[in-house]
């Protein structure tokens, strides 16, 4: 006779299972504990112990910055490690996004359960154990569905990269005389990356503050606003 209960039974997540997002989701909500949890190219991926100096700080830092942005920029809106239904065959988890509100004109939106539904306009990644994935086919995935922006840290080598997307593939964001990169996408967005990979956060938060002062963030704001429309 045939158990009922294992019949009925959900299987596990399991590293390496190819799967729909239909049942990605289904048996991610079914697990007692929620770890964090990926469908990328249709494959699943189940995030490793995070470390506190290979990705917990440079995270912190990351969304600090991403935070002081976001306050001074009415329209948009930042999360950290929220699920997106890219595809069907792509549900990624990433470290953290920045999106313009669909009122004021962003790609992306809420789904009736609270999820991210399209691409937001930016999205980063800390690279330590998973920069394989972040580097290839994640980077694949976010150009294909439209991820405007890609930020990738690479801790290991204490790099960053700043990708945009033209014309459907992306192109690095290069440092200005100043040492600065700048936003395509979120106008005020500069980053001082020399004193990032060094740890020199009040520094960052200074040239940050530089671009929010700028005419350009102001004329961002504007737009967001509905002011210009």
């Amino acid at each position: 006779m045939v158990n009922l209960s294992l019949k009925r039974r959900i299987p596990p997540l399991e590293n390496g299972d190819r799967l729909t997002r239909y049942e990605f989701e289904r048996r991610y909500q079914a697990m007692p504990r929620h770890q964090k949890a990926e469908l990328i190219e249709g494959v699943v991926y189940l995030a490793s112990p995070l470390r506190f100096e290979s990705h917990a700080e440079p995270h912190g830092h990351l969304i600090g910055w991403l935070w002081t942005y976001q306050i001074a920029t009415p329209g948009v809106r930042l999360g950290i490690e929220p699920t997106v239904r890219l595809d069907r065959d792509n549900e990624p988890q990433p470290d953290g996004v920045l999106l313009i509100t669909p009122t004021s004109q962003g790609q992306s939106r809420l789904s009736d359960d609270d999820y991210i539904e399209g691409a937001p306009e930016l999205v980063i990644e800390i690279a330590a154990s998973s920069v394989a994935i972040d580097l290839h086919d994640k980077k694949k995935v976010y150009g294909r569905n439209g991820v405007k922006e890609y930020i990738i840290w690479q801790i290991f080598e204490n790099k960053l990269d700043w990708f945009c997307l033209q014309q459907g593939e992306y192109v690095s964001l290069e440092l200005d005389a100043d040492g600065i990169i700048k936003s395509k996408v979120f106008p005020g967005l500069w980053l001082s990356m020399s004193d990032l990979l060094a740890g020199n956060m009040p520094q960052v938060l200074a040239v940050l503050q530089l671009g929010l002062d700028s005419p350009e963030h102001q004329m961002f704001v504007q737009q967001l606003s509905g002011e210009e429309r």
